[in-house]
């Protein structure tokens, strides 16, 4: 397969570049990233879905060279649902196109494929369950709360990314960590390299903690977002795939089955066998396999 092209993303807001595998016509794959991650972690799903007939489209996130730093501090999840929608317009959308979103990337396709007028007609989600799935009455509430104690140890990074100077100057030793931890046994000195080459720098860093920083305290996003943004708590309208690792070492794969009951007719949750939380990179011939088989030709 070619190497993948870098396309321009222009917006008032950002810069957006992205990676594009494929022909220059027919329904987008729009693939959309996560923490510490890069567009190139879409790298190798990417040709099965080029067989099967899409064009991939992987944007860097704001914040993530060579995309800009975001000009209006925004780096709230309905900022990152509206470049999303920009860069498939930008590329010409289609009425077949699928989303597939993984970390970050799987919170802000959550909340697109949640819009009652997405213009998904599939979405794939990895690594994150849905927020809707733990909202409400959730059946079997003490095995949730049972999953608690492991999961603060295994999210120290989100407490710690909240504290301004010390978190700020850790990228050097946070990035290889979280791979290491999360993707137990794969190699990761190629992605790592992408990841810093991304966010290395202290200004790209700054911006993808406050990815952490503005969710968790509860930010309110400027306006032009704020439509988008209030989707991303509720359950997925479009039929959805989710995809979760058995050794993923940054969530549990146990909550995938209080992801099933919020998802639409024709979704599915399928755990996929030493698969990390990087399951695209570290398994992608099972993933690989399961996209293409949920998303069709």
């Amino acid at each position: 397969m070619t190497e993948p092209r870098l396309i321009d993303v222009p917006t008032p807001d950002v810069s957006l570049k992205a990676l594009t595998w494929g022909p220059s016509d027919g329904p987008v794959a729009l693939c959309l990233h996560g923490f510490p991650d890069t567009a190139h972690g879409w790298r190798k799903v990417a040709p099965a879905l080029v067989d099967s007939g899409f064009r991939v489209v992987a944007p860097f996130m704001r914040g993530y060279a060579p995309s800009s730093i975001a000009a209006d501090g925004s780096y709230h999840i309905g900022a990152l649902m509206t470049d999303a929608l920009r860069v498939r317009e930008a590329v010409g959308g289609t009425d077949r196109d699928v989303l597939i979103g993984h970390d970050w990337g799987a919170m802000a396709g959550a909340g697109l494929a949640a819009m009652p007028d997405s213009p998904f007609v599939k979405a794939v989600i990895m690594s994150v369950p849905p927020a809707a799935a733990f909202r409400g009455k959730v059946p079997d509430a003490t095995g949730l709360l049972a999953q608690i104690p492991r999961q603060l140890l295994r999210s120290w990074y989100i407490a710690y990314n909240q504290v301004p100077w010390l978190s700020d100057r850790s990228a050097s030793w946070m990035i290889p960590r979280l791979w290491r931890q999360w993707s137990p046994g794969y190699d990761a000195r190629e992605d790592v390299a992408h990841v810093r080459a991304a966010i290395g720098a202290p200004a790209n860093w700054r911006a993808a903690l406050t990815y952490y920083r503005q969710t968790m305290r509860g930010s309110a996003p400027p306006e032009r977002y704020a439509e988008a943004h209030r989707h991303w708590l509720r359950p997925p309208t479009v039929p959805t795939l989710y995809l979760h690792g058995t050794d993923d070492g940054c969530a549990s794969a146990a909550y995938s089955r209080w992801v099933e009951r919020v998802l639409p007719e024709g979704s599915r949750v399928e755990t996929v066998d030493g698969a990390g939380h990087f399951m695209q990179l570290d398994r992608p011939d099972a993933v690989s396999r399961l996209i293409a088989a949920f998303v069709g030709a």
